[in-house]
């Protein structure tokens, strides 16, 4: 299966399932184009048509140069990886490697677009002693196989509201790795709200990464990341923000925004967060009820559409500039990137990862927490559901049937479950809205990749 799509002003060519990536000029992209309707004869008697100018030995060059690049297994490769899907899943069965600790329910600010229910996750407000968060962090290792680095989540609510129990469990993990051979990564995730020299100085001591909520503009982040007296929050965390990114030298943090109905224009709130210094970024679109006043519409999807076109634009500029910038979904490396395995299985979802609950239940992930009937068990006794861990198990790319034909899929792996089971009521299902911001997020993402490495083939054959 190929893809072919212009963007940023390159003929681009994906040969979904090897991989391949093909920057061409006009021939190349119609012959391609042609190539499994037509024979030579025909192909060439159309591309002749339509380059009148262009020599026909030209042309029958271009097209054994598309024939060597498919006998070569880089264009019309064939999908050969559904017999092993569930085989590879199979291989990491009952290895945990990541676990998403919830060690607040709770949170000091009122945002109406939160997922978790303004941090409560449709309960009772709760933190995570620090007894329930030692037992979890030895259920990973007990439950980790041979796997030597495991991560951890502090998540929330919000997390720093349970800072000195964050702080215990860290040095309780750092305590035992040598002891059991393995390296705790932690992630810290925060609204901003109480970060003080304390937290930065511990985040850059013991954290390998932080996200950090910021929704760009002002206007747009204090129109929902508001506290319990409806007052704005902008002003207030990104002054800590600035110093807590200062303080790790750049490095090992994210912004994460959120855009919604109100600001389609997200790319103008890119702008505010790169205007402000940062430069490590992620703008997520919400996940939320369709009657909702923050969710995007089918309206919306032509002005976002146009934003993901024009924030790749910006970053091949700022590259050229020598101003360059990340974006989370635009993270693509053309040389390597994932395994197959996961390609076809996804994020691990329910099997290598889990979300625990302040008193210590176990369920698939945290936009899963608080839904009874997705409680795997808990961290004394295992998983004990497992009916519903199986069901997770089995979810790897080819459990979807939209997705065979989709371009997009060995980059997606799936899509995330539990947008599809909020969508469609099913972990199988599929969250079409999603799906298609996805896509041209992934086309856009090439682009940019394709730009960097032909500038990079530049500039070593200059060398």
């Amino acid at each position: 299966m190929i893809h072919r799509y212009k963007c940023c002003g390159y003929n681009i060519v994906m040969d979904v399932c090897s991989g391949s990536v093909h920057a061409v000029d006009d021939i190349a992209y119609d012959i391609i184009g042609l190539f499994e309707d037509l024979d030579k004869d025909g192909v060439i008697k159309e591309i002749s048509l339509k380059y009148p100018g262009v020599p026909v030995e030209e042309i029958e060059e271009c097209y054994e140069q598309t024939v060597s690049l498919k006998e070569a297994g880089k264009l019309f490769t064939e999908d050969t990886f559904e017999p092993i899907a569930d085989a590879l899943k199979q291989k990491t069965s009952g290895v945990i490697k990541a676990l998403c600790l919830h060690v607040a329910h709770t949170c000091n600010l009122n945002c109406s677009y939160c997922f978790a229910s303004q941090g409560k996750y449709h309960g009772e407000r709760a933190v995570m002693p620090f007894e329930v968060g030692k037992r979890a962090l030895d259920f990973l290792v007990e439950n980790s196989g041979s796997r030597r680095n495991l991560e951890v989540d502090f998540f929330g609510g919000e997390p720093l509201m349970n800072f000195d129990v964050v702080k215990k469990l860290v040095a309780y993990a750092r305590s035992i790795e040598k002891e059991k051979g393995k390296n705790f990564r932690f992630t810290l995730t925060t609204n901003g709200m109480q970060i003080d020299d304390d937290v930065i100085d511990f985040a850059n001591r013991e954290c390998h990464n932080v996200v950090l909520s910021l929704d760009g503009r002002k206007e747009i982040h204090d129109r929902f990341r508001v506290d319990y007296a409806g007052n704005g929050s902008w002003e207030r965390i990104v002054p800590k923000f600035k110093k807590l990114v200062d303080a790790r030298g750049g490095k090992g943090y994210y912004m994460r925004g959120t855009f919604t109905h109100a600001n389609p224009d997200f790319l103008n709130d890119i702008k505010t967060m790169l205007d402000l210094g940062f430069t490590e970024l992620s703008m997520e679109p919400v996940v939320c009820a369709p009657d909702d006043p923050s969710a995007l519409t089918e309206e919306d999807k032509p002005a976002i559409y146009e934003q993901y076109e024009k924030l790749a634009e910006l970053m091949i500029k700022r590259d050229k500039e020598g101003r360059p910038f990340t974006f989370y979904h635009y993270m693509i490396d053309l040389t390597g990137g994932p395994c197959i395995y996961k390609r076809i299985s996804g994020c691990g979802s329910g099997t290598e990862y889990m979300a625990v609950t302040p008193w210590g239940d176990l369920y698939p992930c945290h936009q899963f927490v608080g839904d009874e009937k997705f409680k795997l068990g808990d961290i004394y006794t295992g998983v004990t559901n497992t009916e519903i861990q199986s069901e997770f198990a089995s979810c790897n790319l080819y459990a979807r049937e939209e997705c065979r034909g989709c371009f997009a899929r060995l980059y997606c792996s799936g899509g995330c479950a539990a947008n599809a089971y909020h969508a469609t009521g099913s972990v199988k299902g599929v969250y079409k809205y999603g799906c298609d911001l996805f896509r041209k997020r992934i086309e856009c993402a090439i682009a940019v990749a394709v730009d960097r490495a032909l500038r990079e083939d530049d500039e070593n054959s200059d060398l």
